[in-house]
């Protein structure tokens, strides 16, 4: 299906808009890429220069073309026809290719689809011609020469050997040396030997012949991937009410839920695709840290995630169908009887976990992780909850129960330096300043000796040494964390003493 920007009408009690064209600088000079209905009919044709234009036409409204807008439009109309199949390819500059095998008879049949694809498109000021085939490139071949409809198995190679070889867009200089040779149609280029062929226009003239008659298969690369499931729902009359879509989301994940169910599977992701009658698709997703096909559930997620939209959905006309989509699922186990409290006790976290993360963003609400690690600073690590909360990793016991702590549970970072002064040079301090404040030590604890991780540096280049950690209390009653960098005459620096946490 091919589609370019076209004129409207407008009010018909208004002077008609003049002819409009696309041009851009090729090679010095600035050809036409593009015109309406009404530049064609006035044999303004793309390739012409604009000067000669002009000079047929002196009222010609002339745009500079612009290829990233094009890429952005194409991108677009490409998302809007998600609403036929889920497969669907871009074919640049002007092109969208739909699989709809198996699909077509949801919307009357092949013709009635090809009908209304077009129908839809020129109701939002597109000139758009559409064709279904065999293979995308006859589908493509024909909308290239205006060829719309069905392009039935029996007339295949009728019509396609009556197409010229600009069809199969190979290169300026291969066609024109193709034309030269007198191959003007893909019949007389078919009817030569394929090795004098390939000798004269090379492989990819064979190529594209062979892909345009069907002839080999071509990969086809979907903007989006194969959704696990999916349910939709199409509207009569367009939906403007929020609480509208938010009861058919529920219905449609109640759809999703049998499907589900029969593959023993839960969701992980789902996306809602709403359709708007003026060509505007809006797509929202929410995502679960436990496998859910629960409809209430996924109602609730979506109905937070449309309080948090920064830009509130804009309706317009309507939406004329939603679709559900689930992109990513995961084996759904059925805990056993015994531990059911457990399982209700984890789904209400996962619960809030899912709402916190739709409304604020899956990057902010972060679990605390362990790490193997013995460096205490880098012990563990901040993860978005919703990866972990399938398989949380459990973290290991320092001290038996009753016992005190053996680390603060905050520390400082980084650690702080200290003056400290100990009665033998590998023992406990017996005295240190921190923030200029002098404390006495009444009470020690420790060694705690960690070596360090050797493929680890320090800043600017210092190499890691031991710590020997100690648990120490002044005499006022309060408790500290501090710790002895280096061994005296083993490690090449001088021991520093650091601070690194505050007990209570």
């Amino acid at each position: 299906m091919r589609a370019r920007a076209g004129a409207g009408r407008g009010d018909t009690l208004k002077r008609e808009a003049p002819p409009h064209v696309v041009f851009a600088n090729d090679r010095g000079a600035l050809r036409l890429t593009a015109a309406d209905p009404a530049a064609i009919s006035a044999d303004l044709e793309p390739g012409m220069t604009l000067a000669d234009a002009r000079g047929r036409m002196p009222e010609l409204l002339a745009s500079e073309a612009n290829p990233a807008a094009d890429a952005r439009l194409l991108g677009d109309i490409a998302l809007w026809c998600l609403r036929w199949t889920p497969l669907v390819a871009l074919a640049a500059p002007d092109g969208v290719i739909l699989d709809v095998t198996g699909s077509s008879h949801l919307f009357g049949g092949d013709d009635v689809l090809v009908r209304t694809a077009a129908r839809a498109l020129e109701r939002q000021g597109l000139h758009a011609v559409a064709a279904l085939a065999r293979t995308p490139s006859m589908a493509r071949a024909m909308t290239r020469m205006g060829l719309g409809g069905v392009l039935e198995p029996e007339r295949e190679q009728e019509i396609l050997h009556s197409l010229p070889i600009a069809v199969l867009e190979l290169d300026a200089d291969r066609t024109r040396l193709l034309e030269r040779l007198g191959l003007k149609t893909l019949e007389s280029l078919d009817a030569q030997d394929r090795g004098a062929l390939a000798a004269r226009a090379g492989r990819a003239s064979l190529d594209r012949l062979d892909a345009v008659m069907g002839r080999i298969e071509e990969p086809f690369r979907s903007i989006v991937p194969l959704p696990e499931c999916l349910a939709e729902r199409a509207f009569a009359h367009p939906v403007t009410e929020e609480s509208a879509l938010l009861a058919t989301l529920r219905r449609l994940a109640g759809d999703l839920a049998e499907v589900l169910e029969a593959r023993g599977d839960g969701a992980r992701r789902y996306e809602a695709q709403l359709f708007r009658a003026d060509g505007v698709l809006r797509r929202l997703a929410v995502e679960t840290g436990r496998p859910t096909r629960d409809p209430a559930i996924v109602e609730r997620l979506f109905r937070e995630r449309l309080a948090s939209l920064a830009d509130p959905l804009d309706p317009g006309f309507g939406y004329d169908l939603l679709r559900l989509v689930v992109t990513r699922a995961e084996r759904f186990d059925t805990a056993a009887p015994d531990f059911a409290h457990r399982v209700a006790e984890a789904d209400a976290e996962a619960l809030i976990i899912d709402q916190l993360s739709v409304k604020l963003g899956a990057g902010v609400v972060l679990r605390a992780m362990p790490v193997d690690t013995h460096w205490p600073e880098r012990a563990q690590e901040l993860l978005p909850a919703q990866q972990i909360a399938m398989q949380p990793e459990p973290w290991p016991m320092l001290r038996d129960a009753g016992e005190p702590p053996a680390r603060p549970i905050r520390l400082f970072d980084p650690p702080e330096p200290v003056e400290a002064l100990s009665e033998v040079p590998d023992g406990p301090p017996a005295r240190f300043r921190w923030r200029r404040v002098l404390h006495d030590v009444t009470r020690a604890e420790g060694p705690e000796r960690i070596a360090p991780e050797w493929w680890r540096q320090q800043g600017h280049g210092r190499p890691a040494m031991t710590r020997d950690y100690f648990r120490v209390e002044d005499g006022h009653g309060r408790r500290f964390w501090l710790f002895r960098e280096g061994l005296y005459g083993v490690e090449p620096h001088d021991p520093r003493w650091f601070l690194h946490g505050v007990f209570g």
